[in-house]
């Protein structure tokens, strides 16, 4: 039986079964649960010190969020990660996003630093830091925004983008190619050049669209 690698954070002001679920979600959405792994009640009952029923209503959730496949008469699994998904996913976050950056280029601050601190964390090879050194660089530029909408459904999509992000950063051979892009965007959000840092973040994320679609692809063969 394998090992789980994760453990549970208790939170005094949610409920036990918010806990879990949270716990869970972010094991899955974070690759320490991978895609096609069984959930056994039993086995994560006993990882994280509780009963089979807050395990059992958090694969409810999870299963409604699409992160978890109930299959009839063999139990529960984590979902693969599907091509479509992610395009639908990105589909919506390069709408949202362009909106950001338009809204974000008479407010812009600290993405040069951002910057610099994502290019310091690709060197430490460790993903977790590489990514979300990334995701602060994209969250200054939506918080800069002032649109509490808007960064509410980004922060929403952050969460589903993470493990999309963590397979596209897992290959050091696209860190120039984003610190290029992370660069071009400063110097267009900065010079107000509201289009062309437009264009940018399409391209930007219509990249990481056909690096992961590439591994996906790969994994079926």
């Amino acid at each position: 039986m394998k090992e789980l690698n994760f453990s549970v954070n208790m939170d005094e002001f949610l409920p036990l079964r918010d806990v879990v679920f949270n716990t869970l979600r972010q094991a899955i959405l974070r690759g320490e649960l991978k895609p096609g792994e069984r959930l056994m009640e039993i086995q994560l009952a006993n990882k994280l010190g509780v009963s089979r029923t807050p395990i059992r209503e958090a694969i409810r959730k999870l299963e409604l969020e699409g992160l978890v496949l109930v299959i009839p008469r063999k139990g529960a699994e984590v979902a693969d990660i599907k091509e479509k998904s992610l395009r639908d996913v990105l589909e919506v976050r390069k709408a949202l996003e362009e909106l950001s950056v338009q809204l974000a280029c008479e407010k812009i601050t600290k993405l040069k630093e951002a910057a610099e601190t994502f290019k310091k964390a690709q060197k430490t090879k460790d993903i977790t830091q590489i990514a979300e050194a990334d995701v602060h660089f994209h969250d200054i530029i939506n918080t800069a925004s002032g649109n509490q909408k808007l960064i509410q459904l980004l922060n929403n999509l952050r969460e589903q983008m993470y493990r999309y992000r963590v397979e596209y950063l897992k290959n050091p051979e696209v860190y120039p190619q984003l610190i290029a892009e992370h660069e071009e965007l400063i110097t267009k959000i900065t010079h107000h050049e509201k289009q062309e840092a437009t264009k940018i973040m399409c391209r930007h994320i219509d990249n990481q669209v056909e690096a992961v679609t590439d591994v996906i692809r790969t994994k079926k063969v």
